[in-house]
């Protein structure tokens, strides 16, 4: 909350204009009260014709069409501020998760950093619009008809300044409920949120393993724990509402009551005095009312509150980069893990890289093996540039990646995942994407054929412009491997980083792209996160990864001999189990 009230009173203007609008409101309001006495005044008390108040009803026109046009452009200024505000929320969350796009998709759920970025941010619209101006205008307008009722009325004034002290306090007591139904409010949809969209995209893998029932019960729990969270938190607002109204109601009789013995027993205060504090003592509780629903609406903003505050103030490490340029020359760079160091999370129970030190040669062969867990993919992420190693430096050419401009190392670099993405489009345009440029129909073509897929895309009735659905719809998994080959191709990379695109591929299939990332190899250096025997052996160094720690370095051979665990994991390979 502290936060949403610097961001608020931070727009400085906006606020200036808020409270001079709750002035001419406070004018407006107090004008027509008056107005409208002294027509009821001089109609039925001093008997005057309708020409002769024609002059007050053009006033009291005025002051209703002034009140209203005003009191719209105060909600305007509330809607702007609150606009602004979600504006600044949304860029700072978007501009927190694109620093590190793949820390932000690796950690927690999809679903909750979109209900955060969505839900969490629509839910303090409230504060900005509701809350911030109608606080203004109970500071300015209860004032302004307290001054003006006192100026007529001693005793009314004073019952006014008693009796308004119970709405504020009443106020505290149900805010402190609100706060605590809102954050378990918002907490249930994030956790809704998440579980909904996880499900949705392993839904066929739940279908296959007949887990589907299960995850519909977890779902319908969930929602009924949202729907319980968000009957709660209105239960306080209709008890909110309902005591606010008594006290009003109270507050008014009390005052009605004071005027009416003290007009008609006591004869000691005149009918205008009398009625125009009848008019105005309701616009007074109204005012605080008002403030009193608008108060709930802030602090039901404060469970979105802390977690936006949450998500922004968790610290993430991302990749800072200089403006050195890396020199283009025939060579690969030389890359080199200077005591890599990062971690996830420890508090989470996610594994950690611990002290990482290898040199990498250029045209070098390099293995990353381990057991499932153990790091491999991370590691290849630092290396990468996508991740920033918490300790230690990744080093090309004897210089920090830091130190280098990141379309310079990019553009040096191919990253072939066991699942790349394809865009949707055609074939063409998703094999030009991995170029450096702008690129002829030629080079694309001569890029397919070395990757094995040429002869596939020719024989389509559309060719290179097949169109691709999103995510590679309509393509198998081989295809996709060898569309991602030869993006590496056209690209033509001194440095190349395979995460095993063979896993799970037949055969026919594993021999071509082989045989392609052989032929990428002979020109770059390539780091392979390797789950294949024949892989490891070709390798001239193997990173042996375990729980994040390199267990081992060196050739095929001397690991055999030297370390036990790299021994075992290489011999349940050789029989059939998967690392």
């Amino acid at each position: 909350m502290k936060h949403l009230s610097k961001l608020a009173f931070g727009q400085r203007k906006v606020i200036l204009t808020l409270f001079i609008i709750s002035l001419i409101i406070g004018g407006t309001i107090i004008g027509q009260a008056y107005f409208f006495v002294a027509i009821v005044d001089r109609i039925f008390l001093d008997q005057q014709s309708f020409l002769d108040i024609v002059p007050l009803l053009a006033g009291l026109l005025l002051v209703l069409a002034g009140r209203a046009g005003f009191t719209w452009l105060h909600g305007r200024t509330g809607v702007k501020m609150a606009a602004r505000a979600k504006s600044h929320y949304r860029q700072a969350i978007i501009q927190k998760f694109s620093r590190n796009p793949i820390q932000a998709s690796l950690k927690g759920q999809s679903g909750r950093k979109v209900s955060v970025l969505m839900d969490s941010v629509d839910e303090i619209d409230g504060y900005f619009s509701n809350y911030v101006p109608q606080m203004i205008q109970t500071a300015v307008i209860p004032l302004m008809i307290l001054i003006v009722v006192f100026t007529q009325h001693i005793y009314s004034g004073l019952i006014m300044l008693i009796t308004a002290p119970f709405i504020p306090f009443f106020m505290a007591i149900v805010g402190v409920m609100t706060k605590k139904k809102s954050e378990e409010q918002m907490e249930k949809l994030s956790a809704f949120s998440g579980k909904f969209l996880d499900t949705l995209q392993g839904l066929t893998t739940l279908k296959l393993f007949g887990r589907a029932q299960k995850q519909k019960d977890e779902i319908e729990k969930s929602s009924l724990g949202f729907r319980d969270a968000t009957m709660g938190v209105l239960k306080v607002a209709f008890i909110s509402s309902l005591m606010l109204e008594f006290i009003s109601m109270l507050s008014i009789g009390l005052i009605a009551l004071e005027i009416a013995i003290r007009l008609v027993v006591y004869e000691s205060i005149p009918f205008f005095s009398a009625f125009f504090i009848l008019v105005l003592a309701p616009e007074f509780y109204l005012t605080l009312k008002d403030f009193g629903s608008a108060f709930h609406t802030g602090r039901g903003s404060s469970g979105a509150a802390n977690q936006l505050a949450e998500e922004l103030n968790e610290t993430e490490s991302y990749v800072e980069w200089g403006e050195g340029k890396l020199s283009a020359g025939s060579k690969p760079p030389s890359l080199e893990l200077d005591n890599v160091q990062f971690s996830y999370g420890k508090e989470e129970g996610l594994f950690a890289l611990e002290n990482i030190q290898a040199t990498i040669p250029a045209y070098s062969q390099t293995a990353i093996v381990g057991r499932s867990g153990s790091g491999k993919s991370t590691l290849l992420h630092v290396v990468a540039g996508l991740i920033q190693p918490s300790e230690g430096r990744v080093k090309v050419n004897g210089e920090a990646l830091s130190f280098y401009q990141e379309h310079e190392w990019f553009k040096e670099v191919s990253y072939i995942s066991q699942h790349p993405y394809l865009f949707s489009g055609t074939i063409a345009e998703n094999i030009a994407i991995g170029g450096r440029g702008s690129h002829s129909m030629n080079d694309i073509k001569a890029a397919a054929q070395r990757a094995g897929i040429a002869e596939l895309i020719e024989s389509l009735e559309r060719g290179y412009d097949t169109p691709v659905g999103e995510a590679g719809r309509g393509l198998s998994g081989g295809e996709k491997q060898r569309l991602a080959i030869a993006r590496a191709f056209l690209k033509r990379p001194s440095v190349i980083l395979f995460d095993e695109p063979t896993t799970g591929l037949d055969l026919k299939t594993e021999r071509i792209l082989q045989e392609s990332m052989k032929d990428l190899s002979k020109t770059s250096t390539v780091i392979t996160v390797a789950h294949r025997l024949h892989t490891i052996k070709n390798a001239d160094q193997i990173l042996f990864l375990d729980q994040g720690n390199l267990a081992a370095l060196g050739p095929h051979d001397v690991l055999m001999e030297s370390h036990p665990e790299y021994r075992e994991m290489v011999q349940l390979q050789q029989g059939g189990t998967p690392a």
